[in-house]
């Protein structure tokens, strides 16, 4: 009995070793060399934007960033500039198809065939369901989903003829589990995770990977420039706390590094930080224990209120000043999100 218990660990320790050296080479001969490789990300001129820039430029690659505000175009360039890194920059609302196919076209012009899309553009809306209107759903999924949808469909009939392509998608945790407060950004997160998923299983035949990243909260500075409803200083000052605290978010700049490094090796699907790993899981595996804890939640957040006003972050904040939120504010600095 030894001598056969020893034959099936030996024979079991021999498949696990040729499976992990079967998965190591697949993935060695998916990546990507980012050198002078065209590199198009959208919502690119702050937070996480021009992080995800200036990583992808340190790698050597033409980077090339959208917006819709060209002022804030001009201080991401000269923050790039200043650190040595050039990047291409245009003006693109990517709610507006003709838009999109107006910057594809400058671009390609420019720089050649976009071998990296990064749908980085987005909006959050904070704030009680009983105060959003079909107007914050349509601006959620023009923005979240649509953009990305948009953005895809100009550049992956170019990637499928060359058999090469990257198409990276920023969803969110709040595309696994349905945080409430955040109604409008979840319905558009969950539908541009399910969209990535399966634009991945379709383009992969044509050598184009499609990778879905789950980012949980992260210091990117971005809390500012949300869109707050209900009771305004109470919504913002949850949503920044978590987005602040190194217990609840994580590192931008990490998860930039992580994103760069997921787009070179063709990889799936990142959920960056643990606390995201942790509730996509729990969320997966007890989905009726989740949707309790999440009503135990919303119990503990502001009641909604009368108010139709729609106010960004920074006007809706009580204390500019406050050492639970000073990374974030640090971050509003350093990432372009105070001009």
């Amino acid at each position: 009995m030894r001598r056969r218990d020893s034959s099936w660990l030996t024979t079991a320790a021999i498949g696990l070793g040729a499976c992990y050296a079967a998965k190591a080479l697949v993935c060695h001969s998916r990546q990507l060399d980012l050198r002078d490789k065209v590199v198009l990300i959208t919502g690119g001129s702050r937070g996480l934007g021009l992080l995800l820039a200036k990583e992808f430029a340190q790698h050597r690659a033409q980077v090339a960033v959208c917006a819709r505000d060209q002022a804030e175009l001009d201080r991401a360039k000269h923050l790039m500039c200043e650190d040595g890194l050039p990047v291409w920059t245009g003006v693109c609302d990517v709610t507006d198809q003709a838009q999109v196919q107006n910057l594809v076209g400058h671009l390609r012009r420019d720089l050649g065939h976009i071998d990296v899309l990064v749908n980085n553009a987005g909006t959050i809306g904070v704030g009680p369901a009983g105060t959003m209107t079909l107007a914050d759903y349509h601006k959620a999924m023009n923005v979240n989903f649509w953009g990305a949808v948009h953005t895809t469909m100009e550049v992956i009939p170019g990637m499928r003829r060359r058999r090469q392509g990257r198409v990276v998608n920023i969803t969110s945790i709040g595309g696994k589990v349905a945080v409430p407060h955040l109604l409008p950004y979840v319905a558009s997160k969950f539908a541009l995770v399910g969209w990535s998923e399966g634009l991945r299983a379709e383009l992969q035949r044509d050598d184009v990977y499609v990778t879905t990243v789950v980012p949980g909260l992260m210091r990117t500075g971005s809390p500012r420039n949300i869109d707050v409803k209900g009771q305004h200083e109470k919504e913002y000052a949850w949503f920044k706390l978590g987005d602040s605290l190194p217990v609840t978010s994580m590192s931008a700049a990490r998860a930039a590094r992580r994103i760069v490094r997921a787009a070179v090796n063709g990889e799936a699907e990142v959920t960056l930080s643990f606390q995201a790993k942790l509730a996509a899981r729990f969320a997966g595996l007890f989905p009726g224990a989740t949707a309790e804890m999440l009503s135990l939640v919303n119990r503990a957040l502001p009641d909604e209120t009368p108010d139709p006003r729609t106010k960004k972050g920074y006007e809706s904040e009580s204390e500019k000043s406050n050492v639970l939120t000073a990374l974030t504010d640090q971050a509003a600095r350093e990432n372009n999100e105070v001009v």
